[in-house]
C-alpha cells in the first residue's frame, strides 16, 4: 500500500543506472518518484535549491559523504541522507543490534550498494519520517497562529478570562483584574485560583473539580461557588474551564461570569445602552420611538400640543468623497452637539446615519420656524474639523406638528419625509432649507384639479417636452439630449408647471407610471425623427420610482429602442439615487434586465448618499449624473478636489461621469480638468423644444 503519491528523491552516484534502479525498486510504493542524479559538488549547490525528501549518496569525484552533509547543513535543509558505503566501511558501521547506525534521526549509514531493498526500505522510512517533521511543523504552526488569535480575543473580550499552570495564576485580562479588584498583571500572577474562592467547602470542591479536569473529565466543566474579591468583599460567580496553550506550553482557561441577583438594574441597563447611540452619545431610533409614543398619548388626551423638527445632514455624499467616512463621523458628532446646545428643551436622537430628530412641546408655530432658522444657520456657520483640514454643511428641516387627535407616529414620520422630499425638489437636492408641513396643502380640492390636468395631459398629449444638449468628451459629439417635462396649465396667466409643482400629486393618484410611459413614447418619436437626418443622436431620460419598480419597463423600452433603430445606446434611462438606495434590490433586477435589451442606465443625483460608489457598484449603470453641490463652489480647490475625486472613483468602477449645471465660463474651464466624459448646462445650451445636433 502507498504512504505516499510522489518522491523526490536526490542521488549523488557516479552510476545513473544504479539510480535508476532504485526509482524502479520504489515504484511499488509511489504513484511518482522525481529523480535528481548529479556526481559533482557544483550540481548539488544548483539542486539543492529545489525540494528533496531523500538523499542517496555512493560516490562525487569532487566531495565526500561529510563534505555534502555540511553543505546540507551549512542551507539548514531538513533532508534526510543515506550514506552507501563498502562492505569493509559498512562491517564498522553497524550497531550493537546488528543494524546500520543512524546519525541524529535522519542519516543512515553502512548500507551497502548491492543491498538494494534495505536501500529501498531506508529511503522509504526516511520519507515517512520527514513527512511526520513536516506535518508537525505545519501543526505547530497552526496552533501557534491560533494562540496569537485567543490570545488577541481574551485581551479585547469583556469576559473575566484568565490562564493558570498547576492552580497558579499566568495570565489575567483586564475584565478579570477588574472584576477581582487587582491594579495590575503583576498583582495576578502568582495568585493561587483557590485564594479567590471563599469558604473550604467551596475550596474543596474546586480542587476535585480542576482535578477531574486534568485528568481528561470534560463532562463537567463548570462549576459554581462563592468568590472573594481581593478588598475581602464576596460575589456568587460561575467558573468554566477549557484546555489552551501559552507562548506553546499547555494551561488550563479559566472564564469567570458573574451571577447577578439583581436581574431587574441589569435589564434596566441593558435596556438603556439599547437606546443609546455609540457615536453621539444621544438617543438612538429606538430612543426617539419610545419617546414619541409617549408624546403621541399625551397629546391624544389634550395634555400638551408638540412637534417634530426631522433634521437631515445635507451633502454628505460630497463630504464622505472628500474626506471620507471619518469626515461623516466627524460631521455627525458636531452636529448632535450643536443641536443639543440648541436646543436644550427639545428631546434629540440619532435617527439615521446622517439624519436627527427633535421633539418639543408647547411650541407656537413661530416658535418652531425660530428653532428651525437658528438650527440652520447655525450649522451652516460652523466648521467641523478632520485631520486638520476643514469642511462644512448645511441642514435641511422638515417640521410636523403634533396636536390634540394626531394621526399616528408612523404617518407623523411619513409626513416629515415628504416635508423632506419637497425641500429637496425646492432646492434642486441642495437641501439647506426648513419645511412646516401643512395637511391643508394635501387635502384641498386644487389637488383634484391637478389630477384632473395631468389626466388630461396624458390622454390628450398635452404635456411639453424639451431637450438639452449634452456634450460628449471622449467622441468630441453634441448628440446627447436630456428630455425634460412641463406641464402648461389652461388659466389666464399661461401657467407652466415642472415636474416638482405635480409630481406629489401625480404620485397621490398613481399617475407617474403612465406620466413616465408618455414620456418615453413621446421622446422616442421626437428622436426618431431626428435620427433619419443623424442617426447617431440618442435619449437620457429621467423616470421616477414607478418605472424603477415596473416589470414591464424592460419590455417598453426593447419595444421602442427597435422602434427608433434598434442601436445599443440610443436610450439611457436615468432614476434618482434615493430611488435606487431605498429598492435597491429590485433596482439591480431591473438594470440587469434593461441592459439584456441594450438600453443604457444611468443615476441621477449622484454623490447625495453615503454609499454613492457602492450604490453604483452594485447596480452598474453607465453612466451617473453628479448633484448639484458637487458643482457649487467648484472654483475653490478644496471643492475641486472632491468633484474629482468622487470622478476618478467612479470610473475606477467603469461608470462615465456626467457634469451637470456649467452655467458660466468659469465652471466650463474647469469641467474639462475633472476626469467627466458629459458636460452639461445653460452655458451650453439651453433646453428647447427641437432637438438641434450641432453639424
Amino acid at each position: 500500500m502507498r504512504s505516499q503519491s510522489l518522491l523526490n528523491l536526490l542521488v549523488i552516484n557516479d552510476d545513473q543506472l544504479y539510480a535508476e534502479r532504485l526509482v524502479q525498486l520504489l515504484s511499488p510504493y509511489y504513484d511518482s518518484v522525481n529523480l535528481g542524479f548529479l556526481d559533482d559538488k557544483e550540481e548539488l549547490l544548483k539542486l539543492l535549491r529545489q525540494p528533496w525528501d531523500v538523499l542517496v549518496f555512493g560516490k562525487a569525484y569532487n566531495m565526500s559523504f561529510t563534505d555534502v552533509v555540511s553543505i546540507v547543513q551549512e542551507q539548514n535543509i531538513d533532508l534526510p541522507m543515506i550514506c552507501l558505503v563498502n562492505e569493509e566501511v559498512a562491517s564498522t558501521a553497524y550497531n550493537e543490534y546488528e543494524l546500520p547506525t543512524v546519525i541524529s534521526g535522519t542519516m543512515v549509514k553502512a548500507l551497502t550498494i548491492d543491498q538494494e531493498m534495505p536501500v529501498v526500505m531506508a529511503i522509504c522510512l526516511q520519507h515517512s519520517s520527514l513527512r511526520s517533521r513536516r506535518e508537525l511543523k505545519t501543526l505547530r504552526q497552526v496552533l501557534s497562529e491560533a494562540e496569537q488569535r485567543a490570545n488577541v480575543l481574551i485581551k479585547n473580550s469583556k469576559s473575566a478570562v484568565a490562564y493558570i499552570d498547576e492552580g497558579i495564576h499566568i495570565f489575567a485580562n483586564d475584565p478579570y483584574l477588574q472584576l477581582f479588584g487587582f491594579k495590575s498583571m503583576n498583582e495576578a500572577v502568582g495568585v493561587p485560583i483557590i485564594d479567590l474562592i471563599s469558604g473550604g467547602d467551596s475550596v474543596k470542591g474546586f480542587k476535585q473539580f480542576l482535578r477531574q479536569f486534568d485528568k481528561g473529565s470534560r463532562q463537567d466543566v463548570e462549576f459554581n461557588f462563592e468568590s472573594v474579591r481581593t478588598d475581602g468583599s464576596t460575589f456568587e460567580a460561575k467558573l468554566q474551564l477549557a484546555s489552551a496553550t501559552l507562548e506553546g506550553e499547555p494551561v488550563i482557561q479559566i472564564i469567570i461570569q458573574q451571577n447577578s441577583n439583581n436581574s431587574a438594574e441589569v435589564a434596566k441597563r441593558l435596556a438603556e445602552a439599547e437606546r443609546k447611540d455609540n457615536l453621539t452619545g444621544l438617543d438612538n431610533r429606538r430612543g426617539f420611538e419610545e419617546q414619541m409614543i409617549a408624546i403621541h398619548q399625551q397629546a391624544s388626551q389634550g395634555l400638551m400640543t408638540a412637534a417634530l423638527l426631522y433634521v437631515q445632514v445635507d451633502n454628505v455624499g460630497k463630504i464622505r468623497s472628500s474626506l471620507g467616512l471619518q469626515g461623516i463621523d466627524a460631521t455627525v458628532k458636531q452636529v448632535a452637539h450643536t443641536l443639543t446646545e440648541l436646543v436644550p428643551d427639545g428631546h434629540v436622537s440619532r435617527f439615521s446615519d446622517t439624519a436627527f430628530t427633535i421633539l418639543v412641546k408647547n411650541k407656537m408655530t413661530s416658535d418652531l420656524e425660530e428653532i428651525a432658522k437658528h438650527i440652520g444657520s447655525s450649522i451652516k456657520g460652523m466648521f467641523i474639523e478632520v485631520d486638520k483640514r476643514t469642511t462644512n454643511t448645511t441642514v435641511s428641516i422638515a417640521i410636523v406638528k403634533i396636536e390634540k387627535n394626531p394621526v399616528e407616529p408612523v404617518i407623523i414620520l411619513e409626513r416629515a419625509m415628504d416635508a423632506i422630499s419637497q425641500i429637496m425638489v425646492e432646492t434642486s437636492n441642495s437641501g439647506g432649507s426648513y419645511r412646516i408641513y401643512d395637511p391643508s396643502e394635501h387635502a384641498n380640492s386644487d389637488d383634484h384639479a391637478l389630477a384632473e390636468s395631468l389626466v388630461d395631459a396624458i390622454t390628450n398629449n398635452r404635456f411639453d417636452l424639451s431637450f438639452q444638449l449634452i456634450y460628449d468628451i471622449n467622441n468630441d459629439r453634441s448628440d446627447f439630449f436630456e428630455v425634460y417635462l412641463r406641464l402648461p396649465l389652461s388659466d389666464a396667466d399661461n401657467t407652466v408647471l415642472t415636474p416638482d409643482q405635480f409630481m406629489a400629486v401625480a404620485k397621490k393618484h398613481q399617475l407617474l407610471e403612465k406620466i413616465d410611459r408618455w414620456v418615453l413614447i413621446n421622446a422616442c418619436k421626437k428622436i426618431n425623427d431626428v435620427r433619419k437626418v443623424h442617426p447617431e443622436a440618442k435619449l437620457l431620460v429621467q423616470l421616477t420610482n414607478a418605472s424603477l419598480v415596473d416589470k414591464k419597463l424592460p419590455i417598453v423600452a426593447s419595444q421602442l429602442i427597435k422602434a427608433v433603430g434598434g442601436t445599443a445606446g440610443v436610450l439611457t434611462l436615468q432614476f434618482n439615487e434615493i430611488d435606487i438606495s431605498d429598492h435597491l434590490t429590485v433596482a439591480k433586477s431591473q438594470f440587469s434586465a434593461l441592459s439584456d435589451v441594450s438600453c443604457q442606465l444611468g443615476i441621477n443625483n449622484f454623490g447625495s448618499s453615503v454609499k454613492s460608489i457602492e450604490i453604483a457598484n452594485f447596480v452598474q449603470p453607465n453612466m451617473v449624473r453628479l448633484a448639484r453641490s458637487y458643482i457649487q463652489d467648484i472654483g475653490s480647490a478644496e471643492n475641486l478636489e472632491t468633484v474629482k475625486s468622487i470622478i476618478t472613483r467612479t470610473n475606477d468602477i467603469k461608470v462615465d461621469v456626467l457634469m451637470p449645471y456649467i452655467e458660466d465660463a468659469a465652471t466650463m474651464s474647469v469641467a474639462w480638468s475633472v476626469g467627466a466624459r458629459y458636460l452639461q448646462g445653460y452655458y451650453l445650451e439651453e433646453p428647447s423644444s427641437t432637438i438641434k445636433v450641432a453639424s
